[in-house]
């Protein structure tokens, strides 16, 4: 018998999905194959730890690394974690220094120094050599580390701002890697370079640009097992190519071009892999992603031919890996009713290898998402997800009260993932809203850089647009909306408080920016000159500075807001925070303030994030379902 569900208003439902089952799951963060494509690694975020898991083949799964050693890239936002190499693995510890491990058993043992921070250890092909990314928050470069770790790192390249994707060619006697210099991102313009070795331990002899500049962006060089190619992805306008390098002849011709869809994300983080060779050296696996939605490809090197591989029920793809012994992949996957999970993919069948949440709750708590378009003042398509309460025992009459999220970045988006925040509220009868505003990856190169010298204005104004389209398609109650966002969705809740008011009930600002002036001045050298594209540049732009910092119009913020922020928050300090909370509070503006100690930018820990649930929940009580 189907139980009647009962009527109770929006946001009171009761829910499986507590606070705590919301702050418990693990965050997965890499997966790789072994060298020897025998085991498969990845790295678990337990509670702010990372640990590294390895399962051997008809083997139980087994910790290889334990506290007080936490598995974390430590180079700008983290990433490219470890590597392995025939019986050993390689991993960038938390502190900033490598670790060297057996496989099998022993405990780890640093091969660096204390000094600095380490990322995306890669092994020479005779396993005598690291090449590594170093930097010490001024200066970066490549780095050449003796793998038993009884020599100082020595400087292999330097020169360039930064460095990401070091590869050795498989006879040892070549690497590429990706390069770029101040003010560019990554995303915006970066170079492919091919660089020769020679001597003990390797010197660099020469070198060339293969690709890129300062206008294009290159990502992910790859050698082939054969030593043949060297691959890579490069934006061709719009979109990104494929790109075979023939070393031998100097001929590259495009594998695969990008058209309607990317090949590629912006590179927050080192260690992405967006495609891989197959063993035999005949095919390359690449993810196709547009609008949040990503697919998995197979293209035969010699005849360009390409065919789908089924992937679902899932929806969202990343960190693509490929064995090296037989035609078995590995990645992470995830829908917006599926918790990120470990997969793994032979010639007839898909396999759950690990899961980052329970996945205990009951049949009916899954919202289905919906695609949401509105029109940006210039008349510009601006696009989004809309998730509906859901919740198999309860209904409401009306409209629903609805949190309008804002990813951060702002050269980011918000795919169609899981969010157990999400959940969280649209299971109590919230609805929810995925804005991704002009700025936003995922829908072309133009629509990426549409934010450039607009940045708070052309975010801002789509959130507010957002709103109404809710309200306009009847799927939000228009006196009960909220607006959430973190770091520079922080800074777009804020600015929306001030140039829109009125149109949000309350907002809720995780570690936002307040201050563009001193963020540049305390922010971390990975976007030291971010602002540059997305403001301007001083003394020249200093009045964009001024109209757009949050903290100089504060005095025009009416509406409720809940401010979250980590203690050592290097990214966003606590006193972008801190600033805005003291001008709130000199004029009595209903305020919500909360700093968790040891956090940095993104909360990891298990009792923060049952914390922040619960202050939300009731702020959003108090402020929005309550208020008169």
């Amino acid at each position: 018998m189907i139980e009647k569900k009962k009527d109770c208003p929006f946001g009171l439902w009761p829910s499986e999905m507590s606070a705590s089952a919301a702050g418990q799951k693990l965050r997965l963060e890499d997966v790789q194959f072994d060298s020897t494509g025998q085991s498969i690694l990845w790295v678990e975020g337990r509670s702010g730890t990372g640990v590294l898991v390895r399962q051997k083949k008809g083997d139980v799964r087994r910790d290889l690394s334990s506290p007080p050693l936490s598995v974390r890239g430590a180079v700008g936002y983290g990433g490219g974690e470890f590597t392995t190499h025939n019986d050993f693995v390689f991993f960038a510890e938390k502190n900033g220094r490598l670790y060297k491990t057996n496989l099998e058993k022993g405990q780890a043992e640093a091969i660096t120094p204390p000094y600095g921070a380490f990322a995306d250890p890669q092994v020479s092909p005779d396993g005598k050599w690291v090449l590594s990314i170093f930097s010490d928050g001024v200066q970066d470069l490549l780095a050449i580390i003796d793998s038993d770790g009884e020599e100082w790192p020595v400087q292999l390249v330097k020169g360039a701002d930064f460095y990401m994707s070091p590869r050795w060619h498989p006879g040892g006697k070549a690497v590429a890697w990706i390069e770029w210099n101040h003010p560019n991102m990554p995303w915006d313009g970066s170079r492919l370079i091919l660089g020769r070795l020679e001597g003990n331990p390797p010197r660099l002899v020469d070198s060339h640009c293969v690709a890129g500049d300062t206008d294009h962006a290159v990502s992910q060089p790859q050698f082939s097992p054969d030593g043949r190619y060297l691959s890579y992805l490069v934006s061709n306008g719009e979109w990104e190519d494929l790109v075979l390098l023939e070393l031998q002849t100097g001929q590259s011709r495009i594998l695969v071009k990008g058209d309607g869809f990317h090949l590629a994300q912006p590179a927050w983080i080192q260690g992405l892999r967006f495609y891989g060779w197959s063993f035999d050296n005949r095919d390359i696996y690449l993810i196709k992603n547009f609008g949040g939605s990503a697919s998995l490809w197979q293209v035969d090197i010699e005849s360009g031919e390409t065919r789908q591989i089924d992937t679902s029920p899932y929806t969202w793809i990343t960190q693509l890996s490929v064995s090296s012994s037989a035609n078995e992949l590995v990645f992470l996957a995830s829908a917006p009713g599926i918790p990120t999970r470990v997969v793994y993919r032979d010639a007839s069948s898909i396999n759950i290898i690990a899961c980052s949440d329970a996945e205990r709750l009951s049949e009916g708590y899954d919202s289905t998402p919906v695609p949401l378009q509105w029109k940006a003042g210039d008349g510009s398509l601006v696009y989004g997800t809309y998730y509906p309460p859901a919740n198999p025992g309860f209904t409401a009459q009306g409209l629903p009260p609805a949190i309008l999220y804002i990813h951060g970045g702002p050269t980011s988006e918000q795919p169609l993932t899981y969010s157990a925040e999400r959940i969280y509220f649209t299971s109590r009868g919230y609805a929810w809203l995925d804005v991704n505003y002009r700025g936003s990856s995922g829908y072309g190169r133009s629509y990426l850089q549409a934010l450039q010298g607009r940045w708070g204005e052309f975010d801002a104004e789509d959130a507010a647009n957002a709103a109404r389209a809710l309200v306009e398609n009847g799927l939000a109650d228009p006196g009960k909306l909220i607006i959430r966002g973190g770091s520079a969705g922080g800074f777009t809740v804020l600015n929306v408080l001030i140039h829109y008011p009125g149109v949000f009930k309350a907002g809720i600002c995780l570690y936002g920016v307040s201050n563009l002036f001193t963020l540049i001045q305390d922010t971390h050298k990975f976007e030291a000159h971010y602002n540059d594209h997305l403001v301007g540049t001083l003394p020249d732009a200093a009045e964009k500075f001024h109209t757009w910092s949050p903290v100089f119009q504060a005095e025009k913020i009416q509406d409720p807001l809940a401010v979250f922020q980590g203690s050592s928050d290097q990214v966003v300090p606590p006193s972008q925070s801190e600033e805005i909370v003291s001008a709130l509070r000199r004029r009595g503006i209903p305020l919500l303030y909360k700093v968790y100690e040891g956090e940095g930018h993104g909360f990891r820990r298990e009792e923060t994030l049952i914390d922040y649930l619960r202050e939300v929940e009731r702020f959003l009580q108090q402020y929005v379902l309550f208020a008169v």
